[in-house]
This record gives C-alpha cells, structure tokens and sequence, in this order.
C-alpha cells in the first residue's frame, strides 16, 4: 500500500502561481509513476501531468502543457506541480496518484490506470 497526502492548494489571482506538493509513504519502492489529476464538480477527474518514477519521463495534458511542471524528490519521496499562468479554469480539486504498475514504465502516463490516490486539495483561481 501507497499513501498519498497533497498540500500546497489554496486561493490564487489569475495570472498567480502556486505549487502543490504530494508525500508519498508506505510501499513507495513499488511506484512506478505518479500524477496529477483534477476534478471540478459534475464533471470527470482529468489527467493534468504525470511523471515515472524512474528515469523522470513527463506527460502533460494539452490544458496545462507550457504552465505546469512537475518535478519529484526521489530522497523525499515527493511530487510537486508547480502551476504558473493560473487561470479562473484551473479552480479544481487536485488529486495526486500513484501506481505500481509495469505498464507504466512503457505506456503513456495520460492512458494508464492509478490505483493509489490521495484526498485532494483544492484550488481556486479567481479572475
């Protein structure tokens, strides 16, 4: 088992930047990827940006490609999103994941499934 627990979510200017970030505890030798997911209310969680854990190859959806960067700490075993550029359309829920699957050291990370997720943060971009 996986634990995820993000932070860093919060109240944001459009045009502002914030960084959330996602501790990982537990089996973390069994990760083989992790993402960031977002979900706003009535509609389905979307892939935002993904990275494997090793060798770092990133993913990103079109929506957040150029204004988003993830990063992880393998030491720490943490992922951040550093989100600059914010827009009122990027207010969500943003859930971080985690998977231990193989596919994903091979397969795209916008098409695989997550099997660990964390409770979510939120963040609110106003105009």
């Amino acid at each position: 088992q996986v634990q995820l627990v993000e932070s860093g979510g919060g109240l944001v200017q459009a045009g502002g930047s914030l960084r959330l970030s996602c501790a990982a505890s537990g089996r973390t030798d069994s990760m083989r990827a992790m993402g960031w997911f977002r979900q706003t209310p009535g509609k389905e969680r979307e892939f935002a940006a993904g990275i494997r854990w090793s060798g770092g190859m990133i993913f990103y959806s079109d929506s957040v490609k150029g204004r988003f960067a993830i990063s992880r700490d393998i030491t720490k075993n943490t992922m951040f999103l550093q989100m600059n550029s914010l827009k009122p359309e990027d207010t969500a829920v943003y859930y971080c994941a985690a998977t231990p699957a193989f596919s994903a050291a091979f397969r795209d990370l916008r098409a695989i499934s997550y099997e660990y997720w964390g409770q979510g943060t939120q963040v609110t971009v106003s105009s």
